[in-house]
């Protein structure tokens, strides 16, 4: 059965495939407010590793939507957790307020259901376990090869 694709997915496959071509010319994404990660493709699993450093666990937003994962981190430096009222001065000021996103699309189906996810010195851990493919030895057709 063909899938039907969502009206955007081939923009979004042209800009995930220019932001490869970037990486691989030394541009660095995160220029680009995005999310450094690592993906790992285990036997039964795939582990996403993502540097969020700087933001708070009740600020990153993690969704898997089909075969797509959503991470969004948001942040807000205004406030006054750091000691200076809004009448402050201050001398030099280059946090800011900040929003980071990465969508990463799986290349087989998952279990979203099962999926893990740890936050610990600014590494978000993902464990996302793949769905069992059972495999029918009477499905598609045999040939011999001679």
């Amino acid at each position: 059965m063909m899938r039907r694709s969502a009206p955007f997915d081939e923009i979004e496959q042209f800009f995930e495939r220019m932001s490869r071509n970037f990486e691989q010319m030394g541009v660095s994404p995160t220029s680009w407010n995005t999310i450094d990660i690592d993906i790992a493709d285990y036997d039964t699993e795939y582990v996403v590793m993502a540097d969020v450093p700087g933001f708070d666990r009740e600020h990153i937003d993690l969704r898997l939507d089909d075969d797509m994962l959503t991470i969004r981190a948001t942040r807000d430096h205004t406030d006054e957790s750091e000691g200076h009222s809004e009448t402050g001065l201050y001398l030099q000021r280059e946090r800011h307020a900040e929003t980071l996103n990465r969508r990463i699309r799986l290349p087989e189906p998952i279990d979203a259901e099962t999926t893990t996810a740890n936050y610990t010195n600014g590494v978000l851990t993902v464990t996302i376990p793949k769905l069992a493919v059972e495999e029918d030895e009477d499905s598609g057709h045999r040939i011999d090869i001679s």
